[in-house]
């Protein structure tokens, strides 16, 4: 068996390892979520926005598919950190010295971005959308009827979305040092990413411009910042190959 095979047999093994241990800290973070999800649901139940609602469950397992489906939210986001440091650890040897404390730090950077994007969404998109569709409901002199089912399946399809997507600057960093992509590249395709960040804004809110807006305007400062932040990323590289080449 040659060297070559060896290392990719190696890459293997070190993978496989790492992704057992984003699964047994996954596991163990959502079951300790079990413990988590009453609390936060009753909270959520308090809110100013589902103060006035009724909750109904319209069949027998709506609210253990609810409670399943926050355990397992939740356990995503405590074990998240865990899953980037193994992400980290398994391409860091590829890295210089100076590229793998910096890739390090974007760990908790990330963690950031993303109960941002979540806080966001529940703290300002949220309300301004249950109020607008609620008012809507009493000018056509509509009864609702809320499901607990739907209720909450609607804040988290509206608020994890926006988690993930204000990991973009990290995600276009990250790349960027990794030499996957550069900031010319993303300014080239910049109204492509337009287009396809308006997809995402129609699919994750209600059918109206001011709601679409307010999601819409958001990501794509996020596209600009994250176009600077690859440039700084960028020059960073270069200086590094540089300083290598000299030695």
């Amino acid at each position: 068996m040659t060297e070559q095979e060896m290392s990719v047999y190696d890459h293997i093994g070190e993978l496989r390892k790492r992704i057992i241990i984003t699964i047994v800290f996954f596991l163990a973070a959502t079951i300790g979520a079990f413990f988590l999800v009453k609390p936060i649901i009753l909270y959520l139940q308090q809110a100013d926005e589902a103060k006035e609602l009724t909750m109904n469950a319209f069949r027998l397992t709506d609210p253990i598919k609810i409670y399943m489906q926050f355990a397992f939210s939740i356990g995503c986001i405590l074990s998240s950190p865990v899953a980037l440091y193994q992400l980290w650890a398994f391409i860091s040897p590829g890295l210089y010295e100076k590229e793998r404390k910096v890739t390090l730090s974007y760990i908790p950077v990330s963690l950031f971005l993303f109960l941002g994007g979540i806080s966001f969404a529940y703290f300002v998109l949220f309300p301004f959308v249950v109020h607008f569709m609620t008012g809507l409901a009493n000018d056509l002199n509509i009864q609702q009827v809320i499901g607990i089912n739907e209720y909450f399946q609607f804040l988290l399809k509206l608020t994890l979305p926006f988690g993930l997507l204000f990991q973009l600057p990290v995600i276009i960093m990250f790349l960027t040092r990794l030499g996957i992509v550069t900031p010319m590249f993303l300014s080239e395709v910049r109204r492509y990413a337009y287009f396809v960040l308006l997809v995402i804004a129609a699919f994750i809110t209600p059918p109206d411009i001011i709601s679409h807006m307010m999601v819409t305007v958001p990501l794509l400062l996020l596209y600009e910042v994250s176009i600077i932040i690859s440039k700084s990323a960028y020059r960073k590289v270069l200086k590094a190959e540089q300083a290598v080449q000299a030695e």
